[in-house]
């Protein structure tokens, strides 16, 4: 990170729109207008090359502009398979361009490897989309062997690992093609920007494609907010494990206490995944999580309104913890339970958040 010209331990954040060619007219260090990139957002993308262990990688100016840059390279018609249970706004948007023709698609249960195999067509799927720990229950879908279904028909693999950065699971190095990141969460770890990055492994063939459709939308990160990233990459380490702890004591403390019927976190032995997770996300379990509360319908979603150290907001892995009701975030049709409450464990004192969370109970009985 020691900016080697003047010796500022910061990096410095160019916001430059153009770039100026050398005497002899040729680009300087290949950068010709930041809608391609800037030197800025290159050095954000060789921190997470390098932290995932990538032979390529691309910063964009939200995850779900990545996502579409990796179906927009894929040829017309071509067959997607992705989770039932996923980040609602990727099924809702693949789910739309299924409908529109674009892609033929078919879903599956998250974590069920058989599911997987039924649905991938051999010669005709393109490309696999799992999401590991799945956002809603958190389900584990163990990598290796998805890629190795997906390869066998071959497709290639993409991992959303947003709800598991490369400081505990790295991807490309379990099989995986592509691995993805909403950089809006633990990558950045602030709640100050929205980012979305793709790292391949080597010779992955539509990746010169991806990088077309970058400049073509212009959804490359601005210098700016690649600077904030690269701020937050030096604190992922200490963030994830210090909300990795907090929510082991959390999840411990409230699996089988009156008024909660289920704590969904795979880092519980109880937790169905579990087994598959400690072989993948080596370095914690990370701070996301679900609660099924028990009572009346409407308990859960009071509980999240009487939270006061939870934050009632929408989004995942920054250092405050947040709450959610989230059927009343994702609507019908996700496989989102009434009595579920989304929750990322921040690095505030265990202690607080667990009052809060039984205030929030008392409340509400």
């Amino acid at each position: 990170m020691l900016d080697s010209a003047s010796g500022a331990v910061v990096p410095a954040m160019h916001s430059a729109s153009t770039f100026a060619r050398d005497e002899n007219y040729e680009l300087r260090d290949g950068f010709v207008y930041s809608r391609y990139g800037s030197p800025t957002t290159q050095q954000g993308e060789d921190v997470i090359k390098a932290l995932e262990g990538a032979d390529e990688t691309l910063l964009f100016n939200s995850g779900m502009s990545a996502t579409v840059a990796v179906v927009e390279s894929l040829p017309m018609g071509a067959h997607v398979v992705a989770q039932s249970m996923m980040y609602h706004i990727g099924l809702n948007w693949l789910n739309r361009q299924a409908t529109r023709g674009v892609i033929g698609f078919d879903s599956f249960e998250a974590g069920n490897l058989e599911a997987l195999a039924a649905v991938i067509k051999p010669g005709v799927t393109k490309l696999v989309w799992i999401e590991t720990p799945a956002n809603g229950d958190w389900s584990i879908t163990d990598i290796a062997a998805a890629a190795d279904l997906a390869h066998a028909a071959g497709a290639i693999l993409m991992v959303d690992s947003t709800a598991a950065p490369p400081c505990t699971t790295r991807p490309l190095e379990l099989g995986a093609d592509i691995s993805f990141h909403s950089a809006t969460k633990y990558l950045n770890g602030h709640s100050d920007l929205t980012a979305g990055v793709l790292s391949a492994r080597a010779g992955l063939p539509i990746w010169e494609e991806i990088r077309t459709v970058r400049g073509f939308q212009g959804t490359t990160l601005p210098g700016f907010e690649a600077w904030l990233l690269i701020r937050g990459l030096r604190t992922l380490y200490i963030r994830y494990k210090t909300a990795s702890d907090n929510a082991m004591q959390f999840a411990r403390h409230f699996e089988g206490l009156d008024g909660i019927s289920a704590v969904l976190y795979p880092g519980l032995s109880s937790h169905a995944g579990h087994a598959v997770a400690a072989r993948q996300m080596t370095a914690g379990f990370g701070g996301m999580m679900s609660l099924l509360v028990d009572g009346p319908k409407g308990r859960a979603l009071a509980m999240a309104k009487a939270a006061k150290v939870f934050i009632p907001a929408t989004s995942l892995g920054g250092v405050e913890s947040l709450i959610e009701h989230r059927l009343s975030v994702s609507g019908e049709g996700y496989g989102i339970p009434e009595n579920l409450l989304r929750l990322s464990i921040g690095i505030e004192h265990v202690d607080d958040l667990i009052t809060d969370i039984e205030q929030a109970l008392a409340a509400t009985a």
